[in-house]
């Protein structure tokens, strides 16, 4: 590309964290104005390569040794200082709530410009006009903490875009978005692009980016296995695709019936269930019934009250009004709690112990360990059995939680976006354990914005709120009726 300068460039990098080896001879040039995808499975070293371009390694991570060098708008990130980077680099990260400092979040909006010392006129006018442009007026002068994962991975971009920096280094932000928040997303970064920016984005949810992308990088197992044009990208078949490991690049619609009537005689019922947080409604007279075997689908847009509902049913949150009967007994909160497994959104919030063998053994302390073995050999996280939770990829804490769910042998489980970061073969994978828990006797209840697991995984879904735009209302199932709530 003549004419166009470097603005990203990898030489000979490779890294290493706690000895292990993640990265393994990096050759990447990113041009100024280019729109580059990071695809491939979880684990393949997408976001080691991106916490390169914006310092967080070397100058964050611990134990880690780094050959090669990272030079970003013709600065050394290793030899420079982390202030001095993000004069040029803005980053979203795969955990929003990581770079939170505020908690009003038209405040979290503006701390990057306060921090730059930027005039209180223009500093005021520059966060009106980026909630302006995001579209996001419902999330001004909110409490970070009341916010839904996908409002607050919205509020984490508009901080960055607040800031206009040169590069966007983005690490899967769509993980917990609605699909109208999606196409919001969408429309965001054809400005950023249209704009002249750098944009280094891995992701797994590859639809929304189709069109988008210049250039497409794969990697796998730590090294930059093959580059693709978008046009070669777009030609790749669905067989070699599903080698690959990678998601569908077009977008899907739900394909499954949405059960909107009480079934009768089910094995559970949920009966005018109302929920409430601080004193305002947020799920309102909500029917619904299982039988075992069932794995229904909880969809609906961010912040509608899907992790409310889940909450509740577990008995983590008191309900207002309604009542939850199993076999025609009707359990109270705290047997709910004994009765209902979770894998939360977050699953920082549930990973305590200092191994991933323990985290299994936390679950259920009778586990053989050919039991655990077996369990974790199904998730690919055998090799990882010794090392702590927190040194696992996101994609790779995300099958932990699962297989700790697994391991407490509730009668239900209840999972709040369990392929959030997960690459097509684990989502598969996730899919047949669902089904054989299906086949076990489990209920299980799985929110998800995810349609391409939704259709595979889940025999129905249930609607909370209002339907998500467009693509609900275009569901090709012959159930599709008014939504439940």
């Amino acid at each position: 590309m003549d004419g166009v300068s470097d603005m990203i460039k990898f030489q000979n990098v490779s890294v290493e964290i706690k000895c292990k080896k993640i990265l393994s001879n990096i050759n990447l040039t990113v041009n100024d104005g280019e729109f580059v995808l990071l695809c491939g499975e979880s684990g393949c070293g997408k976001t080691t390569l991106t916490r390169l371009v914006n310092g967080m390694i070397p100058h964050f991570v611990k134990d880690v040794k780094v050959d090669g060098t990272v030079t970003v708008n013709n600065i050394d990130i290793a030899e420079s200082p982390m202030y001095k980077i993000a004069e040029s680099v803005g980053s979203v990260f795969q955990n929003p709530k990581t770079q939170f400092f505020n908690t009003d979040s038209s405040a979290e909006i503006a701390f990057g410009l306060e921090n730059i010392g930027a005039d209180r006129d223009y500093m005021c006018k520059r966060v009106a006009q980026t909630i302006s442009d995001l579209e996001i007026e419902n999330l001004a002068d909110r409490n970070v903490f009341s916010m839904s994962g996908g409002e607050k991975q919205l509020l984490a971009f508009a901080s960055v875009y607040a800031m206009n920096p040169q590069i966007y280094v983005l690490d899967e932000p769509s993980a917990n978005l609605d699909h109208e928040a999606i196409g919001k997303l969408r429309k965001i970064l054809e400005t950023v692009k249209k704009g002249g920016h750098t944009v280094l984005i891995a992701e797994h949810r590859l639809s929304f980016l189709y069109g988008l992308a210049d250039r497409i990088v794969y990697l796998k197992d730590g090294c930059i296995e093959k580059y693709f044009t978008a046009a070669e990208f777009a030609a790749i078949s669905e067989s070699e695709r599903i080698a690959m490991g990678l998601r569908s690049i077009c977008s899907e619609e739900i394909d499954i019936p949405e059960r909107v009537i009480m079934q009768p005689d089910s094995s559970l019922a949920v009966h005018h269930l109302s929920v409430k947080r601080k004193k305002q409604p947020v799920i309102h007279d909500l029917s619904l019934s299982a039988n075992v075997g069932d794995i229904i689908g909880i969809v609906g847009k961010n912040g509608s009250g899907k992790s409310t509902l889940c909450s509740s049913l577990c008995g983590l949150l008191p309900t207002a009004d309604g009542e939850v009967i199993f076999r025609s007994r009707k359990l109270s909160r705290r047997a709910r709690n004994k009765q209902f497994g979770v894998v939360m959104q977050d699953v920082n919030h549930q990973l305590f112990s200092d191994s991933v063998k323990n985290e299994c053994l936390s679950a259920n302390p009778n586990a053989t360990d050919q039991e655990i073995e077996d369990l974790l050999n199904s998730f690919d996280l055998l090799d990882c059995i010794d090392r702590h939770p927190l040194t696992l990829s996101g994609g790779q804490r995300q099958r932990l939680a699962i297989c700790q769910a697994i391991m407490g042998k509730k009668k239900f489980l209840i999972f709040d976006e369990p392929t959030s970061g997960l690459d097509f073969r684990h989502m598969c994978r996730v899919t047949e354990w669902l089904k054989q828990l299906a086949q076990k006797g489990y209920i299980l209840f799985v929110v998800t914005h995810d349609y391409e697991f939704l259709n595979r995984a889940c025999n129905c879904y249930i609607q909370i709120g209002k339907p998500d735009e467009p693509t609900e209302r275009k569901s090709r199932s012959s159930e599709r009726s008014a939504s439940i709530s």
